[in-house]
């Protein structure tokens, strides 16, 4: 599952109006939460081709649709769905390779369900359907050039492997498995089949280190935040403690079947909003 399905993700208490999504954009001047609402509008229309029940070579088509509608778009002539796109493609500078590198991420899942990608890939879908989102935001945000594309890369994996750490059971059902292969060996387990991955008694050793480099991406996209200009930073601040509330909820239950679901409170995400974002 993609961060920005993630972000949406009912689950989680988060619909499109409560998420950490959008308490994270609300804060944002006008002209910036419309760019950034476009932008997770994008997310969620090319998530659910890749996420759909139906026939592959019609995903595969509809995701090149949108590929060609990018490319429309930054040509001048947009299609009407990405009519409003123009000013904020214009106003943020935001760069065509990063919304087809999000398309890309989402068709990984498409041709066959990704099962125990071995860590160069895991790390490639993690940049195309995260971090790629995070190079699209910072230029919304203002954040400087170099710091705003560190940060894409460390927030963007830290909040996805976030995701698949919480998602592991429910991506199972969907006969995929995130969960790096090389792991998974450093485990025993041999196998790629989701749902007997996901019930071997090994699985916690699986999932360990992976929270643990997520905790590292925390870490680095912290030290970026604090040194730049508190407002450029609000919102990716909101979405990184958001986040990583979850991860510090996920290890305190573990790992090990049965796998109770955990969720931020509501009380605790708007602590979260009001420190970051007024206080």
């Amino acid at each position: 599952m993609s961060l920005e399905a993630a972000a949406a993700n009912p689950s989680d208490g988060t619909t499109a109006s409560g998420s950490s999504f959008y308490a994270a954009m609300r804060i944002l001047p006008r002209a910036q939460r419309e760019a950034m609402f476009q932008i997770y509008s994008f997310c969620r229309q090319v998530d659910d081709i890749a996420d759909s029940d139906g026939p592959r070579p019609e995903r595969l088509a509809a995701l090149q649709q949108w590929r060609d509608d990018i490319d429309a778009l930054y040509q001048g002539h947009p299609p009407p769905r990405l009519a409003d796109y123009v000013t904020s493609v214009r106003k943020f500078d935001l760069k065509r390779e990063d919304f087809l590198a999000i398309v890309d991420g989402m068709e990984m899942d498409v041709p066959q369900d990704i099962r125990a990608p071995d860590i160069a890939t895991l790390d490639l879908y993690c940049d195309r359907v995260a971090s790629a989102v995070g190079r699209l935001s910072v230029r919304v945000f203002g954040l400087p050039e170099a710091d705003g594309i560190l940060l894409a890369h460390h927030l963007g994996r830290a909040l996805q492997l976030t995701n698949i750490l919480r998602d592991v059971d429910e991506d199972a059902g969907l006969g995929r498995l995130y969960l790096p292969r090389e792991g998974l060996l450093l485990a025993g387990i041999t196998g790629d089949d989701p749902v007997r991955v996901i019930a071997d008694r090994a699985l916690p050793k699986v999932c360990l280190p992976l929270a643990e480099r997520a905790k590292l991406h925390f870490q680095k996209a912290d030290e970026i935040m604090n040194r730049n200009k508190r407002r450029a930073v609000r919102a990716p601040r909101i979405m990184s403690k958001y986040y990583r509330a979850i991860l510090d909820l996920l290890l305190a239950r573990g790992f090990a079947s049965p796998r109770t679901p955990v969720r931020v409170t509501k009380m605790a995400r708007i602590a979260i909003l009001l420190r970051y974002a007024f206080i």
